[in-house]
């Protein structure tokens, strides 16, 4: 299995004034970066983590699948996506945040059963209020 987590760079640094999607991203590129050290564990070959800023085709670095919506008669590519191909060629994307992060802990939780490593995340308590 492939992964790529693709999140908007200005979220990340906080440069789009909002402290809850700052936190949220960075706690989904905390549990990327995760992940990818233990990846081996559950099976992944490889996870990308992309920073897409605005004007990028995606930003995709591995998978090229892209996600889209209509506002106002123009089409605009989604920042933030987290894209998954399994061995036989099958391709899930999550563009939802909730969905990235659900997906992205629940990897943690796999990965927590096969080591005796602490390989929690903190997350941020907006992150938190997603997940209950």
């Amino acid at each position: 299995m492939r992964m790529e987590l693709r999140v908007c760079k200005h979220c990340y640094n906080g440069e789009h004034g909002n402290p809850q999607k700052t936190a949220v991203t960075e706690d989904m590129v905390a549990c990327a970066e995760q992940i990818r050290e233990y990846k081996d564990l559950i099976g992944i070959d490889s996870l990308y983590i992309s920073m897409v800023e605005e004007g990028d085709r995606g930003g995709a670095e591995a998978l090229t699948v892209y996600v889209a919506d209509i506002e106002n008669d123009q089409i605009q590519m989604n920042d933030t996506q987290l894209v998954m191909e399994d061995d036989d060629g099958n391709v899930l994307v999550y563009p939802d945040p909730d969905d990235i992060l659900e997906v992205l802990t629940r990897n943690i939780d796999q990965i927590d059963a096969q080591t005796r490593q602490d390989v929690g995340v903190d997350l941020s308590p907006d992150s938190e209020q997603i997940l209950s």
